[in-house]
């Protein structure tokens, strides 16, 4: 007879409610705390008001505390594209009586300088309610000279206030508006960068009644491209080419920028690139740099090496801002070999890299799954003279992040820190993106704090991570509370906050909710986009609704637009929740034939939807094809391959997996070697099974619940319940709580042996630990009593399980029908 469970068995942290009968003796000292379930529910509520707490304060930190009806906090350096020159500003004396004679006010009526004056003194927050009291007053003043006297005493934010007001309180009496004022007001947002407030106050301004220079018509069309506005750029820009005037090169710069942010606009660009040529026009930097990168939205890659080498056969010398260009084509494409060639020609060339041609290849190597090798890029750069920046560090800390190496990206923001780099707000988004998605929540407030203490102010981005963990929950009323509070902050929600709003109330299966969003979105002149679609894919994609899946990318063709490798990896994703191999299939076809590009992203993800449906043949073609074109393959697909390949026996192919993942630098996590463990005990090699075990505690993995249940599977049905048991007791003293899976699995052991007295602790065991038994638990010993041919002992137990547990009433109705039944007839 096999020994008991346990000689010596460990309790649960819960001291028992009751006593049974046992017949083991149990030696209730030195009994090990094991860790307590985690928590049922995320805490929205508390990382909102983290969140909350940094915005107020981070307002409370800023030079004027209050809030304000218009946000220019986040102000940039002048924009180069819209060759913006800042005058020098100069910050005027003041006394009592009023300003100083100075050059710089000449230009100024005295009684301008009086109000000017009234003006400068007054805070932010009373603006307003000031402009009500002097209404009459100013409507008697010039208006250009006192936005101007406003702007060269460095006061430029109250020049912002002044003119919303006039707009906001005067909307049928635009006399005060003229060319020169509206003229004014563009030169300061657009030298500020203020491109989000710019674009709404000249909504509210019919700037087409206007006749302005060129250079407030492109700092407006800049604004409307910033923030998203394409086709109201589209309509100024055509008003523009009616009416005059004739724009500059800057003018079709912007505008080669604004086709190619909307997409599927390539024809477009094509057109003005003519209509510049015609018109004599050199194409310089911006030019080259604005369509590459229109290539690179878009997925164009061979229209923009045409493109580039076009243009180099024509005379033009690339400079580092150009090639630049190419390397962030490449680089979001994955494409590190190409990436390397374009190096390779700027140094032939004498064309010195600069740190963003660095972080372009770093951008390539992560993108491409060469994590290790874009770490190692910054000892390159120190090396060369080039201090990585914080571009450098957060690009590989979202690299280690995606593909969740989460240490890896924790201490490379713990280096960054020691190396003198500060953290921005990107930084921050990039961790608290990755938290999230690991459910790694108990950090993010950790991580809040310190944004705090750095004086990263929530952006944006910020709160659209908070709505994005929502959409994971599947929590409505959290992601509407996220969005007023994100409003109230003010913090105006863009394109990408209304794509996340869809994806989360898509994947809640709250579509009048996602339509009302839409609504709002247009409303605020947002055309739906790429992204906007991907969210809709998204949404479907956990679903498995692959035909509705399937009638969204045809609407986007119809409509113009080019699926990217995400709007294909959602559609891969869509098709292996609902187990449409043959999807899967037609996508790959595709991308092996050269009609997708097949970047590391999608050939990733057509990997993953073979392995989702236990596709041995797709995942080894996708994986051929990931080697063949120069991609290294991540820790998920070598995990995943050594998991297929248990599945299917083939021991010698996971061998070679596990090979490779050495090979490439790579170190085995906890999945690799729970696989490990799972093929040798599902092949019946326990013995191996647990030397794998052994050497997982040697390494720095920390063996898990499935580690040890997979273990002690492998000998339970082997019948080595010694063993099994022996393994049991280490769990429980390394403080790893049991499971029901783990009680069922000890009890299926016994049973099949026969040892229906150990069935009967193990049992009363579990109830005694709050561990309560399920059917399974009790079939399994049903069965195990059939099996041994003891059907009048299975009729007993069946009997017997009421007054051991209350809970399985319906279980024992069952029993009794069997036992007039199948078990009479065995019998």
């Amino acid at each position: 007879m096999e020994a008991t469970i346990l000689t010596n068995r460990p309790h649960f942290p819960k001291p028992p409610t009751s006593q049974s009968n046992l017949r083991m003796k149990v030696d209730r000292t030195n009994l090990p705390v094991l860790p307590p379930p985690p928590p049922s529910s995320l805490p929205h509520d508390s990382l909102i008001d983290h969140l909350l707490q940094i915005s107020s304060s981070s307002s409370a930190q800023g030079p004027n505390n209050h809030r304000k009806p218009i946000s220019t906090q986040n102000s940039k350096p002048k924009t180069k594209s819209l060759q913006i020159t800042q005058k020098k500003r100069h910050r005027l004396k003041n006394s009592d009586t009023g300003w100083d004679d100075d050059d710089e006010l000449a230009f100024m009526p005295p009684r301008c300088k009086s109000m000017l004056n009234s003006i400068v003194h007054e805070p932010l927050s009373n603006l307003n309610a000031f402009f009500d009291t002097v209404k009459f007053e100013l409507t008697q003043l010039d208006f250009a000279s006192l936005l101007k006297g406003l702007d060269v005493s460095g006061n430029w934010e109250k020049a912002i206030f002044l003119f919303e007001w006039l707009v906001l309180n005067n909307p049928h009496n635009t006399s005060k508006l003229g060319n020169q004022v509206i003229e004014m007001m563009a030169l300061i947002l657009g030298r500020e960068s203020q491109h989000s407030i710019a674009s709404r106050l000249f909504d509210l301004v019919p700037i087409k009644d206007y006749s302005l220079n060129v250079q407030a018509y492109t700092t407006i069309l800049h604004a409307y491209s910033q923030s998203g506005k394409y086709e109201r750029a589209v309509s100024l820009f055509e008003h523009i080419n009616e009416n005059g005037p004739s724009p500059t090169l800057v003018t079709y710069n912007v505008m080669l920028a604004v086709y190619g942010k909307m997409g599927r606009s390539w024809n477009k660009i094509l057109g003005l690139l003519d209509v510049m040529k015609k018109r004599g026009l050199e194409f310089d930097h911006f030019t080259c740099s604005s369509v590459i990168t229109a290539c690179a939205r878009d997925g164009l890659l061979e229209e923009a090496k045409n493109f580039f080498a076009d243009l180099k056969s024509q005379g033009y010398v690339p400079g580092t801002y150009a090639y630049n260009s190419l390397l962030q084509l490449f680089g979001k494409s994955g494409i590190y070999s190409e990436a390397l060639a374009v190096l390779k020609e700027m140094e032939e060339s004498d064309c010195p890299p600069d740190l963003v041609t660095y972080n372009q290849l770093v951008a390539a190597c992560v993108r491409a799954g060469f994590h290790e090798e874009g770490a190692a890029l910054i000892d390159t750069m120190i090396r060369k003279g080039v201090l990585p920046n914080v571009v450098t560090y957060t690009t590989l800390i979202s690299g280690y992040g995606n593909v969740g190496k989460v240490d890896k990206a924790l201490s490379l923001f713990n280096l960054m820190k020691e190396s003198g780099c500060v953290p921005n707000v990107q930084t921050f988004n990039t961790i608290l993106v990755m938290l999230a998605k690991t459910s790694l929540y108990e950090e993010m407030p950790g991580i809040f704090r310190e944004m705090e203490s750095y004086g990263c102010a929530p952006d944006r981005i910020t709160w659209n991570t908070m709505l994005c963990m929502c959409s994971v929950r599947g929590m409505r009323k959290h992601a509407n509370r996220i969005f007023q509070e994100m409003k109230n902050c003010g913090i105006e929600p863009g394109r990408d906050t209304f794509n996340t709003l869809i994806q989360a109330f898509g994947r809640c299966g709250l579509g009048s909710d996602a339509a009302k969003v839409h609504d709002e979105m247009m409303k605020l002149g947002y055309t739906p986009c790429v992204k906007t679609y991907n969210a809709v894919l998204y949404a479907l994609a956990r679903q498995g609704d692959w035909k509705a899946a399937e009638s969204v990318i045809l609407d986007m063709k119809k409509k113009g637009f080019k699926p990217n490798d995400k709007s294909y990896s959602f559609m891969l994703q869509c098709y292996a929740t609902g187990r449409y191999v043959r999807g899967i299939e037609m996508i790959a076809n595709e991308i092996y034939n050269g009609h997708i590009f097949p970047s590391w992203v999608l050939l990733r993800s057509v990997f993953l939807a073979n392995f989702k449906c236990r596709s041995l043949m797709g995942m080894e073609r996708a994986f051929q094809e990931l080697q063949k074109n120069g991609y290294k393959p991540d820790l998920v697909v070598y995990n995943s391959m050594i998991s297929i390949c248990s599945r299917n026996k083939m021991y010698i192919r996971a061998h070679e997996m596990l090979d490779l993942i050495q090979k490439s630098g790579l170190q085995p996590d906890i999945m690799t070697y729970n696989s490990l463990i799972d093929m040798y005990a599902s092949a019946g090699e326990c013995w191996k099974a647990e030397e794998i075990l052994r050497r997982m505690q040697k390494s720095r993995e920390k063996t898990d619940l499935v580690s040890y249940n997979t273990v002690i599977k492998g000998f339970c049905r082997k019948g080595l319940m010694n063993d099994a048991t022996r393994i049991f007791s280490e769990m429980t003293i390394q403080g790893i709580r049991p499971c029901i899976i783990t009680f069922n699995t000890i009890v299926a052991g016994y049973a099949r042996k026969g040892y229906f007295t150990e069935v009967n602790d193990v049992i009363s065991y579990m109830i005694e630990n709050s561990c309560r038994p399920c059917e399974l638990t009790y079939k399994s010993v049903v069965d195990g009593y059939c099996k041994a041919e003891k059907y009048d002992e299975a009729m007993d137990f069946v009997s017997e399980i009421r007054k051991m547990d209350n809970s399985m009433d319906q279980f024992v109705g069952e029993g009794r029908r069997r036992e007039s039944t199948g078990i009479s007839k065995n019998k």
